[in-house]
């Protein structure tokens, strides 16, 4: 991987979180709730990922540092950590080709036991849906009392 392919993923996946949340946090009222969204590559490392893996497990130990310091002001800082998501950033004709380059014409059939295989549920991947209900519980008064988590929402990813 080149220099600046590693610089891109780091400004973009760790300091642009860090920048998003500095710029919000003067705004927020006590009681209110900052929700990060990372990934399973936060928590555990993948290969050939490293620029990405760095940048999301970057992303936790903010996350785990905004609680700390914003606790005090009654702020909660939590993060989700999606798998494989249901969204054009995966489900594309170049992942297809990057996972099976020995297929014609590789689909989302092609792909999905591929992604499945990563999973202890038996699920390819997660929806955008899925990913928003994770969201909505730290986010809400239910959860007031809870802060530094991050929370898979991986289909048992985690477990392998």
């Amino acid at each position: 991987m080149d220099e600046d392919l590693w610089q891109q993923m780091i400004d973009v996946n760790l300091s642009g979180v860090w920048k998003s949340a500095k710029a919000a946090v003067p705004h927020l009222d006590s009681g209110a709730s900052i929700v990060l969204t990372s990934s399973v590559a936060g928590l555990k490392a993948y290969s050939h990922t490293g620029h990405y893996v760095a940048a999301k497990h970057g992303e936790v130990g903010l996350m785990r540092s905004f609680a700390v310091e914003l606790g005090p002001r009654n702020l909660r800082v939590n993060s989700v950590h999606p798998t494989h998501l249901n969204t054009p950033l995966l489900i594309n004709d170049k992942t297809f080709r990057l996972f099976q380059p020995d297929l014609e014409s590789p689909g989302p059939d092609d792909l999905a036991p591929i992604c499945q295989s990563f999973h202890i549920l038996p699920i390819p991947w997660v929806t955008a849906e899925d990913i928003s209900n994770a969201v909505l519980f730290p986010a809400s008064d239910e959860s007031r009392y809870i802060t530094g988590v991050a929370l898979p929402v991986d289909a048992g990813s985690c477990l392998k």
